[in-house]
């Protein structure tokens, strides 16, 4: 386990873009943290890591966003799936594979359907209105 302090939004994309230098190909990133935690800032600062400079949103309403590359990356947003038919159709399932990475925020309501070696990363509140802690667990962390 790794804990990181961020103090803003950019800093938090640059722990992102640390963290995820150790990411493989084949893995699932899981976060759980509120609204406003720095999430989406995350995916953001992970995606650079991947030499990839999409526009980076919340997928709140797609439920998916497929930001393509190599390897190839998926943005989840799971705060609408309240069961196992509203996962499946997503097509979660069909997204893991050993050439892809997954981005899932709101990871607590698919928990049970997330593979063992799931990078989990906990966003929470710092002492400060932007301060952030990063805690990322599983995986090779």
């Amino acid at each position: 386990m790794k804990t990181f302090y961020s103090a803003s939004e950019q800093q938090t994309g640059e722990i992102a873009e640390e963290i995820c230098r150790s990411i493989r190909p084949g893995s699932v990133v899981a976060f759980k943290g509120g609204l406003g935690m720095g999430k989406t800032a995350f995916v953001r600062g992970a995606l650079r890591a991947y030499g990839n400079d999409s526009f980076v949103s919340s997928p709140t309403f797609a439920l998916v966003h497929d930001y393509g590359g190599s390897p190839h990356l998926y943005h989840f947003d799971m705060y609408r799936v309240t069961g196992w038919d509203d996962l499946y159709s997503t097509g979660f399932f069909d997204y893991l594979n050993d050439d892809s990475v997954l981005f899932i925020e709101w990871s607590e309501n698919v928990e049970s359907a997330l593979p063992d070696n799931t990078v989990l990363v906990e966003i929470a509140q710092g002492e400060g209105p932007d301060d952030r802690v990063i805690t990322v667990s599983g995986g090779d962390f």
